[in-house]
Protein backbone atom coordinates (compact mmCIF):
# COMPACT_ATOMS: atom_id res chain seq x y z
CA UNK A 1 0.00 0.00 0.00
CA UNK A 2 1.34 3.60 -1.05
CA UNK A 3 2.03 5.97 1.87
CA UNK A 4 0.75 9.26 1.73
CA UNK A 5 3.26 12.45 1.51
CA UNK A 6 1.48 13.48 4.92
CA UNK A 7 2.82 10.11 6.49
CA UNK A 8 6.32 9.80 4.85
CA UNK A 9 7.16 13.23 6.31
CA UNK A 10 5.94 12.21 9.70
CA UNK A 11 8.10 9.00 9.60
CA UNK A 12 11.10 11.06 8.48
CA UNK A 13 10.24 13.24 11.47
CA UNK A 14 10.01 10.84 14.59
CA UNK A 15 13.09 9.29 13.03
CA UNK A 16 16.48 9.75 15.39
CA UNK A 17 19.03 11.04 13.98
CA UNK A 18 21.81 9.09 12.17
CA UNK A 19 25.02 7.30 13.74
CA UNK A 20 28.04 6.24 12.33
CA UNK A 21 31.27 4.88 13.18
CA UNK A 22 34.58 7.24 13.30
CA UNK A 23 35.75 5.02 10.16
CA UNK A 24 32.72 4.20 8.11
CA UNK A 25 32.47 5.11 4.36
CA UNK A 26 29.85 8.22 5.34
CA UNK A 27 31.95 9.24 8.18
CA UNK A 28 35.88 9.40 6.20
CA UNK A 29 33.82 11.66 2.90
CA UNK A 30 31.84 13.56 5.34
CA UNK A 31 34.14 14.59 8.06
CA UNK A 32 32.12 16.28 11.37
CA UNK A 33 32.57 19.53 11.10
CA UNK A 34 34.65 21.78 13.75
CA UNK A 35 31.85 24.14 15.87
CA UNK A 36 34.10 27.26 15.04
CA UNK A 37 33.35 26.29 10.87
CA UNK A 38 29.67 25.89 11.31
CA UNK A 39 29.12 29.37 12.37
CA UNK A 40 30.75 30.44 9.55
CA UNK A 41 27.43 28.59 7.55
CA UNK A 42 24.71 30.46 9.74
CA UNK A 43 26.38 34.01 9.48
CA UNK A 44 24.23 36.98 8.33
CA UNK A 45 24.67 38.41 5.05
CA UNK A 46 23.56 41.91 3.34
CA UNK A 47 21.12 40.56 0.99
CA UNK A 48 20.25 44.32 -0.34
CA UNK A 49 23.81 46.26 -0.75
CA UNK A 50 23.46 49.66 0.66
CA UNK A 51 19.96 49.11 3.02
CA UNK A 52 21.05 49.02 6.21
CA UNK A 53 23.29 53.01 4.40
CA UNK A 54 19.86 53.83 3.81
CA UNK A 55 18.12 53.15 6.27
CA UNK A 56 20.82 55.14 8.37
CA UNK A 57 20.36 58.10 6.57
CA UNK A 58 16.76 58.40 7.41
CA UNK A 59 17.67 57.74 11.42
CA UNK A 60 19.77 61.23 10.59
CA UNK A 61 18.46 63.93 13.18
CA UNK A 62 17.47 66.95 11.34
CA UNK A 63 16.92 70.21 13.22
CA UNK A 64 15.25 73.35 12.54
CA UNK A 65 16.95 76.58 11.22
CA UNK A 66 17.50 78.40 14.24
CA UNK A 67 17.48 82.76 13.91
CA UNK A 68 20.37 84.26 14.84
CA UNK A 69 20.25 87.03 17.91
CA UNK A 70 20.94 90.73 16.96
CA UNK A 71 24.43 90.24 18.67
CA UNK A 72 25.27 87.18 16.80
CA UNK A 73 24.30 88.97 13.57
CA UNK A 74 26.78 91.96 14.33
CA UNK A 75 29.48 89.47 14.86
CA UNK A 76 28.53 87.69 11.40
CA UNK A 77 28.33 91.13 9.56
CA UNK A 78 31.68 92.61 11.11
CA UNK A 79 33.14 89.08 10.42
CA UNK A 80 31.99 89.27 6.65
CA UNK A 81 33.12 92.88 6.24
CA UNK A 82 36.05 92.51 7.46
CA UNK A 83 36.79 89.35 4.65
CA UNK A 84 35.25 91.33 2.13
CA UNK A 85 38.20 93.53 2.49
CA UNK A 86 40.55 91.62 2.71
CA UNK A 87 39.27 89.12 -0.73
CA UNK A 88 38.01 92.19 -2.17
CA UNK A 89 40.01 90.78 -5.37
CA UNK A 90 41.39 87.09 -6.60
CA UNK A 91 44.95 88.88 -6.12
CA UNK A 92 44.02 90.11 -1.81
CA UNK A 93 42.58 86.79 -1.85
CA UNK A 94 45.91 84.89 -3.06
CA UNK A 95 47.98 87.29 -1.38
CA UNK A 96 46.07 87.13 2.43
CA UNK A 97 45.24 83.59 2.02
CA UNK A 98 42.76 83.99 5.46
CA UNK A 99 41.61 80.20 6.51
CA UNK A 100 38.27 80.17 7.97
CA UNK A 101 36.01 77.93 9.13
CA UNK A 102 32.02 78.09 8.42
CA UNK A 103 29.04 76.54 10.26
CA UNK A 104 26.19 76.86 8.40
CA UNK A 105 22.48 75.37 7.61
CA UNK A 106 22.03 73.03 4.66
CA UNK A 107 18.66 72.20 4.11
CA UNK A 108 17.08 68.19 3.69
CA UNK A 109 18.30 67.29 0.50
CA UNK A 110 16.80 64.19 0.76
CA UNK A 111 13.15 64.11 -1.10
CA UNK A 112 11.36 61.02 0.36
CA UNK A 113 12.63 61.88 4.05
CA UNK A 114 10.11 63.87 6.18
CA UNK A 115 12.05 66.91 6.36
CA UNK A 116 12.15 67.47 2.66
CA UNK A 117 11.71 71.33 2.93
CA UNK A 118 11.27 71.40 6.64
CA UNK A 119 14.53 71.36 8.58
CA UNK A 120 17.99 70.38 7.73
CA UNK A 121 21.51 69.72 9.51
CA UNK A 122 24.24 72.20 10.35
CA UNK A 123 27.63 71.59 8.35
CA UNK A 124 30.71 72.81 8.88
CA UNK A 125 33.44 73.62 6.37
CA UNK A 126 36.85 74.88 6.78
CA UNK A 127 39.53 76.70 4.07
CA UNK A 128 40.75 79.41 2.50
CA UNK A 129 38.29 82.26 1.89
CA UNK A 130 38.60 83.33 -1.36
CA UNK A 131 35.28 85.77 -2.17
CA UNK A 132 32.96 87.35 -0.17
CA UNK A 133 30.12 89.09 -2.76
CA UNK A 134 27.97 91.70 -0.61
CA UNK A 135 26.40 93.20 -3.49
CA UNK A 136 25.08 90.48 -5.88
CA UNK A 137 25.16 86.85 -5.18
CA UNK A 138 25.13 87.34 -0.91
CA UNK A 139 27.11 85.09 -0.91
CA UNK A 140 30.88 83.58 0.50
CA UNK A 141 33.44 81.06 -1.18
CA UNK A 142 35.52 79.12 1.31
CA UNK A 143 37.28 75.98 0.17
CA UNK A 144 35.77 75.91 -3.55
CA UNK A 145 32.37 76.08 -1.89
CA UNK A 146 30.06 78.81 -2.38
CA UNK A 147 27.68 79.46 0.99
CA UNK A 148 24.70 81.98 1.02
CA UNK A 149 24.73 84.69 3.42
CA UNK A 150 21.01 83.40 4.72
CA UNK A 151 22.18 79.83 5.63
CA UNK A 152 25.29 80.87 8.23
CA UNK A 153 25.40 80.43 11.47
CA UNK A 154 28.98 81.27 12.37
CA UNK A 155 32.26 82.10 11.25
CA UNK A 156 35.73 82.16 12.45
CA UNK A 157 38.72 83.40 11.26
CA UNK A 158 42.23 81.47 11.93
CA UNK A 159 44.65 83.80 12.53
CA UNK A 160 48.11 82.78 11.12
CA UNK A 161 51.49 82.81 13.08
CA UNK A 162 52.31 86.44 11.51
CA UNK A 163 49.42 88.32 12.54
CA UNK A 164 49.26 86.62 16.39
Amino acid sequence: MEQTVESKYRAAFYRSRPTHSAYDDFSVRHPKMRLSQRAKIFSPFSALKGFEEAIGEKLERYVSRRELNDEEQARLDSTLTLLCEKTKNLRAARENRIRATVVYYLPCQDENHEAYGLRGSYERVSGIVWKVDPVLRRSIVIADQEIEFADLAEIRVELSNEEE
